[in-house]
């Protein structure tokens, strides 16, 4: 049997484009385990697919000033040796590394071992992580066409993203049953502001609630903690902290979008056709990452985009207008993206690094 160890952690977005490539990896005939950080949300997310986990050491690598800084390097290299004892006792054919800084000692202790890697980047531009990350790779798949400018030419291949294929099968009635609206005609904008939420996406949707409840059924996933108790039985507006299996279902039924900029987010609504209204985490919150994101989704006219610091109930509310008025068009402008099979495409490139590392 084909073996392979997957790794990516510190946030959601590092995992789920992993889990998007499960079945497919499983179908192919391979014995799939995950090595993550002790306690990151990757270690949950993957034992809920069934999938042998293993935890090593991992510390952050900071571009600024943070005292952890003096400590978290000892932290990677003690994990880079638990890495390598990890790879020589599990002896993978290939590892698939969706990044995040866990994602560093696996991928470089591969190399050690001469166990071919394959790492997929997300944004425009490559993370810190994968930057450590791209010389132990032999593929780097990436998302958008900009990046190929900042990869190795020999290493680089358009992908895109691995979108988890339960997605593009959504109930739009359970939804219908899970929120509870009354008033079914109205059309339905879904808000998601990344797991823990964002503030700022929160304040300005329930300062609208009144105006926007007149012509919206309103769907909020207001993140962790981010629940208001006060509005939880307002007719038209559900709320949740998060939603898991749900997700496909909600994503169904609704008819907009409101979110953050990351990248696999965004693919999703790309995949899915939602017009969306983007607001990525702003450059002092971030290394602006997001921003480039949402830049290229308006430039090929699949988003429009509201930077943080120009957010106000002025604005957004504009926004939700111009996206209803013109829904046809963005939809029709994410109709014509090229169409690419990415999880089978990501399949065969693991499976050509299997092969040729067995014909070596």
């Amino acid at each position: 049997m084909k073996k392979i160890v997957m790794t990516g952690g510190g946030t959601a977005g590092h995992v789920t484009p992993n889990i998007a490539l499960i079945p497919s990896l499983r179908n192919e005939g391979f014995d799939i385990t995950y090595i993550g950080s002790y306690d990151g949300i990757e270690k949950r997310l993957m034992e809920e697919q069934g999938i042998p986990y293993y935890g090593i050491s991992s510390g952050k690598l900071r571009r600024y000033f943070d005292p952890k800084n003096f400590s978290d390097p000892f932290k990677v290299i003690k994990g880079y040796g638990q890495s390598l004892k990890l790879l020589k006792k599990l002896k993978p054919d290939v590892v698939f590394s969706k990044g995040g800084f866990v994602s560093v000692p696996v991928v470089l202790a591969a190399k050690f071992c001469h166990i071919p890697a394959i790492i997929h980047e997300s944004d425009i531009t490559p993370g810190l992580a994968n930057k450590l990350a791209i010389p132990g790779a032999v593929k780097v798949c990436c998302n958008f066409p900009e990046t190929l400018n900042y990869l190795p030419k020999e290493k680089a291949v358009l992908t895109g993203s691995p979108i988890r294929q339960e997605l593009l099968k959504g109930d739009s009635q359970k939804a219908l049953r899970l929120c509870r609206f009354r008033e079914t005609q109205k059309p339905v904008l879904l808000i998601i502001g990344g797991s823990s939420g964002s503030r700022a996406i929160n304040n300005a949707i329930r300062d609208l609630l009144p105006e926007l409840l007149k012509n919206y059924n309103i769907i909020h996933l207001c993140g962790k903690g981010n629940f208001d108790e006060t509005r939880k039985n307002v007719e038209g507006y559900a709320q949740f902290e998060y939603a898991g299996k749900e997700l496909a279902d909600l994503f169904a039924l609704a008819d907009m979008v409101i979110s953050r900029a990351g990248a696999n987010a965004i693919c999703e609504l790309l995949a899915l056709r939602k017009p969306n209204i983007l607001i990525p985490l702003p450059a002092s919150a971030s290394r602006g990452d997001q921003i480039l994101n949402a830049n290229s989704f308006r430039a090929s006219g699949y988003s429009y985009v509201i930077e943080e610091e120009n957010l106000s109930n002025t604005a957004l509310l504009e926004a939700i207008h111009h996206i209803t008025e013109h829904r046809s068009s963005y939809i029709a402008a994410m109709k014509k993206n090229t169409e690419r099979n990415t999880i089978d495409t990501i399949v065969k490139l693991i499976l050509d690094a299997v092969k040729g590392r067995s014909g070596k």
